[in-house]
C-alpha cells in the first residue's frame, strides 16, 4: 500500500498559479509512488472569493441598509463572475486529490489531525508575511506532531526581509521542520539569517513535471495575440503592449478583469485555458510568477514587469538563476532593449540541473518512506 502524504498550500483561492503548482506537487509525489492529497484548508482570510455577502467597499460596510444596497447592485456582476468559480471548481475536481473534510484553523487541524506518513507545506507564497498566510502557523505545519515527518517544499517568502517582530515566530515554526526548502535564493538567505543553516533552494513544482504533461491541457486559441497577465494595471506594460500590438498586427488577450484595453478577456475561464493562452501567445507580458514559469516551460518570448507590491523577489531570483535578468523591466526603453530572442538551449540546461537538484531534495527528504 502506498504511503500517504498530505500537503498544505493556499488552496481554493481561484488563482491559476496557485492551482497549477498545487497540482504539480501532487503529481510529482504520485510519480514517486505516494498517495498524495491536499488538506482542504480554507481559513476565513482565504475563503472570501465569490462570497455573496462580501462587501469590498468601506462606504457600503457602514450599516445594514448600505450593505443591502451593495449586495443588490453587485448581484448581477456576482452571478456573472461565478462562471470563473464553476470552471475552476470543475478543473480542480478532475485533477486534484483533496482531503474531504474542511479545516478553517490551525487549532482545528490539531484537534482532528488528518492521518498521513508525512506532511509537506508548499509551494507558492505560503510564508509571505505581507499577507496573513505568512503569519498563520498552519502553513508551517505547526499542527503536525513532533514524531511525524515534516517538510517544506519550495515555500516562498516572496519578500526580501522579514519584519523584526515576526522573526521569532518564523524561526520557531521553521525550526520544527525536519527538511526545509524554499523557492528563491532570497528565501534561503532569510532562513539562514534566522540561524537555520540546513535549507535548500528548489524549483517551483510546475518545473518538476515533464513539459509533455502540461501540453495535455493545451487547446488551440484562435488568432495571433499578445498575452497579458498583469495584476497591477501597469501603465508601462499597457503602453508597450499597445505599441507591439499595433506594430506587429496582433491582438491583446488577457485573463485579468482589470485590463480594459484587451481585445479578448478570458477572466471567466479556468487554468486549462490559462495554459492554452500562454502556449499560443506570440509574446507574453506579465508580472506573475507562474506566467513566467509557464513561459519558460513553453519556451515563449516574454517580458516581466516589476510589481508595485514588494514581492518581486519571486521573478527576480528565478530569472537571475537562468541568466535572464534582462527581461525584468520597468520602463519602455528597457522593454525595447530586452525584447531579443531568448536562448532556450542554454535555459534548458540550467532548468534541467535545477530540476534534478529539486527532485533529489524530495527523494532524500522522503527516503525513510520509500521502499528499498
Amino acid at each position: 500500500m502506498a504511503r500517504k502524504i498530505l500537503t498544505i498550500t493556499c488552496h481554493n483561492v481561484y488563482n491559476h498559479g496557485a492551482t497549477l503548482q498545487q497540482l504539480a506537487l501532487l503529481k510529482q509525489l504520485e510519480t514517486m509512488g505516494f498517495e498524495a492529497t491536499t488538506i482542504n484548508y480554507t481559513p476565513d482570510y482565504l475563503s472570501q472569493h465569490f462570497k455573496w455577502t462580501k462587501v469590498s467597499n468601506a462606504f457600503f460596510a457602514k450599516n445594514r441598509l448600505l450593505k443591502w444596497m451593495y449586495w443588490v447592485l453587485k448581484f448581477p456582476q456576482n452571478v456573472w463572475n461565478r462562471q470563473r468559480k464553476w470552471r475552476f471548481d470543475a478543473f480542480e475536481s478532475k485533477t486534484l486529490r483533496i482531503y474531504p473534510e474542511k479545516f478553517t484553523s490551525n487549532e482545528a487541524l490539531k484537534t482532528n489531525l488528518p492521518e498521513a506518513d508525512a506532511y509537506i507545506c508548499g509551494s507558492d507564497q505560503i510564508w509571505n508575511s505581507y499577507f496573513q498566510n505568512g503569519k498563520d502557523p498552519a502553513f508551517y505545519l505547526d499542527f503536525v506532531p513532533e514524531n511525524k515527518l515534516k517538510i517544506s517544499y519550495a515555500a516562498s517568502f516572496a519578500i526580501d526581509a522579514l519584519a523584526e517582530e515576526l522573526k521569532p515566530f518564523v524561526k520557531d515554526k521553521i525550526s520544527r521542520l525536519d527538511w526545509v526548502s524554499v523557492r528563491e535564493a532570497s528565501g534561503v538567505q532569510l532562513v539562514k539569517d534566522l540561524g537555520i543553516e540546513n535549507v535548500s533552494q528548489v524549483l517551483d513544482p510546475v518545473f518538476l513535471l515533464d513539459p509533455s504533461y502540461w501540453y495535455t491541457f493545451v487547446k488551440p486559441i484562435s488568432g495571433k495575440y499578445i498575452f497579458i497577465y498583469d495584476f497591477d494595471s501597469n501603465p508601462v506594460l499597457r503602453e508597450f503592449a499597445l505599441q507591439q500590438a499595433k506594430a506587429r498586427g496582433l491582438q491583446i488577450y488577457t485573463v485579468n478583469n482589470n485590463i480594459g484595453y484587451a481585445h479578448k478577456n478570458f477572466y471567466l475561464y479556468g487554468p486549462d485555458v490559462f495554459l492554452s493562452l500562454l502556449h499560443g501567445a506570440e509574446l507574453v507580458l506579465t508580472n506573475s510568477f507562474h506566467a513566467v514559469a509557464f513561459s519558460l516551460i513553453f519556451q515563449k518570448q516574454f517580458l516581466v514587469f516589476n510589481r508595485a507590491e514588494k514581492i518581486n523577489t519571486r521573478m527576480r531570483d528565478l530569472l537571475d538563476s537562468l541568466h535572464l535578468s534582462h527581461v525584468l523591466v520597468s520602463s519602455l526603453d528597457e522593454c525595447k532593449l530586452a525584447l531579443v530572442p531568448i536562448e532556450y538551449s542554454c535555459v534548458a540546461v540550467k532548468l534541467t540541473e535545477a530540476k534534478q537538484r529539486s527532485q533529489e531534495f524530495l527523494t532524500t527528504a522522503l527516503s525513510t518512506l520509500i521502499p528499498n
